[in-house]
This record gives structure tokens, C-alpha cells and sequence, in this order.
């Protein structure tokens, strides 16, 4: 399986993104994600959010969840890209490929990527008004 993560302080370019995106005859599905700061954090309205991470661990912890995808579904490529630092509301923190045979295989290990990360990964937001 083709994998990276990358953690970066500069704005995510989805069309650069698009651009790069990872083709192969057997491929029947290219999921892609993009998560977006949204303009409140809880109930509160916000303008910033600022994402902070313990790098070296967090691509371990990127490597791990890669390696269970490996193991339960049949995925050519999975690549993460995070921005750390001021994300403004409106613009992407998040950027998720997942490349399959299927659909379904490409839509679970998606999800279970994201839900992992969110559960170990050391990325930490704190919101700014």
C-alpha cells in the first residue's frame, strides 16, 4: 500500500492535491475528504483554530492506523495531509485520500482513518474567538 502522512504549516492547496493524486488501472473508487474549520466550536462562534501536534509521535501514530488499513482492506493508497498552526474558519485542516478496488472498502477504511486519528493521534485544536 502506498501511505504517507504529512503535517504542514501551510495552507492545504486541494487543487495541487488533485493534481497529485495517486491513479492505477485497479482502481474503482478514490475517496477524498477535506475538513473544513467551521465558524463554531461547541456553541461558541469562533475565527481561528489553532492546531498544535507532537509531530514525531503523531506520524507514528499515522503509521500505525496505516498498517491496521493495510491489514483489513484492500487499499492501494491512503495519504493524509493536516496543517498545523492558524486555520482560519473556512479553510481546510484536513485532507484524506483513500484508493480502492470498491467503493465500500475505500468509504471504511476513510472513515476508520479518520476516527482513529482523532482518537490517537497527538493533534491538539484550541479555539480562537
Amino acid at each position: 500500500m502506498n501511505r504517507s502522512a504529512e503535517l504542514t504549516y501551510e495552507r492545504i492547496d486541494e487543487t495541487a492535491l488533485m493534481a497529485t493524486r495517486y491513479l492505477s488501472s485497479a482502481m474503482g473508487a478514490a475517496i477524498y475528504f477535506v475538513g473544513v474549520v467551521r465558524g463554531t466550536e461547541g456553541a461558541s462562534p469562533i475565527s481561528t483554530l489553532e492546531y498544535e501536534a507532537h509531530e514525531e509521535m503523531a506520524r507514528h501514530q499515522f503509521d500505525l492506523i496505516f498498517r491496521q488499513i493495510e491489514r483489513r482492506w484492500p487499499v492501494e493508497r491512503v495519504r493524509v495531509v493536516h496543517r498545523l498552526g492558524a486555520v482560519p474558519v473556512n479553510e481546510a485542516s484536513l485532507w484524506v485520500e483513500v484508493i480502492a478496488p470498491h467503493r465500500g472498502e475505500a468509504f471504511a477504511a476513510c472513515q476508520f482513518l479518520i476516527e482513529e486519528m482523532k482518537r490517537v493521534v497527538p493533534i491538539w485544536k484550541n479555539p480562537i474567538g
